[in-house]
């Protein structure tokens, strides 16, 4: 397979993502610090996220920062509840954080509504700082991704897990992370750099995958997934190391293809035993990740993931192009979802 085909939007925007993390850690230094201040004067006895599509798996990225770094529980808010049963809420001791790339949703705006009217602070990560949802915020953590015209996130999603990242760093117990954190921007860029051509060629004929995380790498796991669904057309599923075990160990058989995301830490040791079990049963197994296709170490586990993210990006613009798919236009797909 030829080099990686430049000209896309998605591919672009995708190698934008290391100065936007560089301007998004700076920009926001002084705003974390202030929140984090209050957050500890009055800390939450929960933290509540709210997000669609790419925004979510930043926030399953953002629960594990937050649990294992801060020991505070993280859970999703399901919007529907808002916005379509409006239901009342009990929120006073909760810190919601919205993410958003558009910030225009009506269902994550109700959800926020909802939430304020029931005492919650509210803290949004979002890229168009005009939008309703930065308005409606008490904190505003700008993603500083600038426009984003590829229908598949990229830089704006690598920005939410900057700003989960930095929050949890400044917020959380000192374990290296904050010393890590400022090497962040280089290591998207060798990511972005890294040699994935070999996951393209086993993938170019797949019709149905999964995709495998654990820890940290789970929310990448998820967003990997739903790029493989939305430019590359495969069905790819997301699942963490240890769930996969059960109902969904059923249907890999040999030539089934599997991509895992293995960290530095245990959670990917675990997705690397998992991986080297299905290779056993004949399965055809990518890892990024300890020693595999993408040994990205950023100084802390951590972050590895946003970097394998940025590489991943890469590759599946570079697997749609060879399926004969335009990414940057996926049918039935529009940059913007209005979902109520």
């Amino acid at each position: 397979m030829a080099d990686a085909v430049a000209g896309t939007i998605m591919g672009a925007e995708a190698g934008e993502a290391p100065a936007v993390v560089r301007r998004l850690l700076a920009a926001n230094a002084a705003p974390i610090a202030a929140l984090v201040a209050d957050l500890r004067a009055r800390p939450p006895a929960v933290v509540v996220t709210c997000a669609r599509g790419s925004s979510d798996h930043a926030a399953t990225y953002g629960k594990y920062l937050i649990e294992t770094l801060v020991g505070i529980p993280v859970a999703s808010a399901a919007p529907s509840v808002a916005s379509v049963f409006q239901a009342p809420l009990v929120a006073r001791d909760a810190v919601l954080i919205a993410v958003s790339q558009s910030g225009r949703s009506p269902d994550l705006l109700a959800t926020v509504a909802a939430y304020r009217a029931a005492g919650a602070r509210v803290v949004a990560l979002v890229n168009d700082e005009g939008s309703p949802l930065a308005a409606a915020a008490d904190v505003l953590l700008p993603l500083h991704a600038g426009t984003e015209r590829a229908v598949a996130a990229t830089k704006s999603c690598i920005a939410a897990l900057a700003a989960f990242a930095q929050l949890a760093s400044a917020w959380g117990i000192e374990d290296g992370l904050a010393d890590a954190l400022p090497g962040l921007p280089a290591m998207i860029d060798a990511g972005l750099a890294a040699d994935w051509s070999v996951g393209a060629d086993r993938l170019a004929a797949a019709t149905r995958m999964f995709v495998i995380g654990r820890g940290y790498a789970l929310g990448i796991a998820q967003e990997a997934a739903l790029k493989l669904k939305e430019t590359a057309a495969i069905q790819a599923e997301p699942f963490s190391a240890a769930e996969v075990r059960h109902g969904p160990m059923r249907i890999v058989g040999a030539g089934f293809p599997i991509l895992g995301f293995a960290t530095s830490d245990p959670a990917g040791a675990d997705v690397a035993t998992v991986a080297a079990e299905f290779a056993g049963r004949g399965a055809m197994t990518l890892l990024a990740g300890r020693g595999g296709i993408l040994p990205a170490r950023t100084g802390h586990p951590a972050l590895e993931p946003v970097a394998m993210l940025a590489s991943f990006y890469r590759m599946v613009e570079r697997l749609t192009l060879a399926r004969g798919l335009d990414p940057d236009s996926p049918p039935h797909l529009a940059k913007v979802t209005q979902t109520r």
